[in-house]
């Protein structure tokens, strides 16, 4: 991997979010789970402070899938039903179509239409372009192998990898691309990095919250109720993790989400972490404001 080198000052300016509005893609599969769906709409309802340019399809493979590239089919159409829902009008364009496998080797992106999309509007900007990833980090990481001048311009939002005390980091979005991964923690570019165990998985809800605060109030709340019902939580005390709502609460408001300054870390063969004090730093996300992030998210699904 041949990336441009960023300075220690530009590093820090583009760690630092700015004040005014923050133009961002988003990059999601959307049909793995709930919390995406929930992260779209919640990105797409905080327009005071985001502008999102563009949301990409990303591949994934679970009981939901046959494999990644059916993953990423069923996340780009999964999107446009949130879409019809939200009864939002978007410009042509504005849904791309990601990767249909993950990287094999660190020199062999995956084209797609997602990272080309990226680079271009990467490459085009006058303000750091913020990448929201929610999914495995494939798309991002060929964008930057295919125009690794892209990380001059952009700053990597990325739900992955468990906490860097975790023993492991076989999390689900990080262990299904670890040479994506790789790419990411180790090319420089400016990253804020919100790990799942014992962070962001404090980002639950309930059926019966939903019920009673965004159920029957717009339509896209019904349809985000409806998912979570369909997950069979309504046991006693049965909860649902919609972590991925924290990279928008980040960026919305910082405070929701602290994060602290480290050197990123290495991404071992056993898929743990392993530290390099002499490597560049990233943002870690240690901890998140529960309540207040709900309350924001339930009052935008609401449209407030």
């Amino acid at each position: 991997m041949n990336f441009p080198k960023l300075s220690t000052a530009l590093l820090m300016d583009r760690l630092t979010l700015p004040q005014g509005k923050i133009n961002m893609v988003l990059d999601t599969d959307t049909f793995n789970e709930v919390d995406d769906q929930f992260a779209v709409v919640y990105a797409l309802r905080s327009k005071a402070r985001l502008h999102v340019e563009a949301l990409y399809a990303a591949p994934f493979f679970n009981e939901n899938s046959s494999g990644p590239g059916d993953g990423m089919e069923k996340s780009y159409e999964e999107i446009h039903r949130v879409l019809d829902r939200m009864h939002e009008k978007v410009p042509e364009g504005f849904v791309l179509r990601g990767s249909t496998r993950y990287l094999e080797s660190l020199d062999t992106p995956c084209h797609s239409d997602a990272a080309g999309d990226l680079i271009q509007r990467a490459m085009a900007a006058t303000e750091p372009l913020y990448v929201v990833a929610i999914g495995a980090i494939t798309n991002i990481a060929s964008a930057m192998l295919i125009e690794p001048r892209i990380i001059e311009k952009i700053v990597v939002v990325w739900l992955g990898g468990n906490a860097l005390y975790w023993p492991h980091t076989r999390e689900f979005n990080l262990e299904q691309d670890v040479l994506a991964a790789r790419v990411i923690f180790d090319s420089g570019v400016p990253l804020v990095m919100l790990p799942c165990n014992n962070v962001v998985s404090h980002l639950a809800t309930t059926v019966a919250e939903l019920e009673k605060y965004v159920d029957g109030k717009s339509d896209i709340g019904t349809f985000l109720t409806g998912k979570v019902r369909a997950c069979g939580r309504e046991n006693v005390a049965g909860s649902r993790v919609i972590w991925d709502v924290s990279t928008i609460a980040y960026l919305n408001n910082p405070s929701w989400v602290p994060t602290n300054l480290v050197h990123s870390p290495i991404l071992t063969d056993q898929v743990t972490w392993s530290a390099d004090q002499s490597r560049h730093l990233i943002r870690v996300a240690t901890h998140v404001d529960r309540d207040l992030i709900m309350t924001d998210l339930f009052m935008k699904i609401n449209g407030y």
